[in-house]
């Protein structure tokens, strides 16, 4: 089994960056593929980019071009860098393991799933 922790969220003015990580442990994390949800209050949870164990990535419309997944499969770690923040990045942000090599949007197909990360954007 996989066990996530993510990192890095705080409060940020419109324009700003941050990085989240998500730590993996207990399991052998290459074979994960692994993806970023957020979730704003009172809306569902969205995709918003998703990683193949070989570094394969995509994104929802939303963050394409300003939002960049990577992994660090020796430091079993998984980032989001988000430039560009919009008041409307505004959630909470889940780091997610799939046991499966291939990457997908859908929350449904994911396993394991981190306790979440705030990250507020100011405008």
């Amino acid at each position: 089994q996989l066990q996530l922790v993510e990192s890095g969220g705080g409060l940020v003015q419109a324009g700003g960056s941050l990085r989240l990580s998500c730590a993996a442990s207990r399991g052998t994390f290459r074979r994960y593929a692994m993806g970023w949800f957020r979730q704003a209050p009172g809306k569902e949870r969205e995709f918003v980019a998703t990683i193949t164990w070989s570094s394969t990535t995509s994104y929802a419309e939303s963050v394409e071009g300003r939002f960049t997944i990577s992994r660090d499969n020796a430091k079993n770690t998984v980032y989001l860098q988000m430039n560009s923040l919009k008041p409307e990045d505004t959630a909470v942000y889940y780091c997610a393991g799939r046991a499966n090599i291939n990457k997908s949007s859908l929350s449904r197909e994911y396993d394991y799933w981190g306790q979440g990360t705030q990250v507020t954007v100011s405008s």
